[in-house]
């Protein structure tokens, strides 16, 4: 999932090129490309601002977030917590994000 704010984006049906925020749900079959070659991929974006790694083994999101020098830092919530996505302007519980998702804590 993504979400874009770039207005470029609307003349795109099938695709975004301008992306603000990703999110990935990890699986054992793809994390290791999600957090490797495809977030140096991303990476390469200048409109990104966070890429979210959601975790379905526990609840555990990871969100890798640009800081104003252009390094990707990393923000860990756990059970619990509140996820802040600063790019997009939302706060929520980690649980909200894991409701009826049944996970070890």
């Amino acid at each position: 999932m993504l979400v874009t704010c770039d207005l470029r984006d609307r003349a795109f049906t099938y695709y975004k090129c301008f992306p603000k925020l990703v999110v990935e749900v990890l699986s054992d079959r793809t994390e290791a490309f999600d957090r490797g070659d495809k977030f140096a991929n991303y990476r390469e974006l200048a409109s990104l601002e966070e890429y979210l790694l959601v975790s379905q083994k526990r609840k555990l999101v990871e969100c890798f977030r640009r800081n104003a020098e252009g390094l990707w830092v990393l923000h860990a919530y756990g059970a619990g917590e509140q996820v802040e996505l600063t790019g997009v302007g939302w706060t929520g519980a980690i649980a909200d994000l894991y409701e009826d998702v049944e996970v070890a804590s």
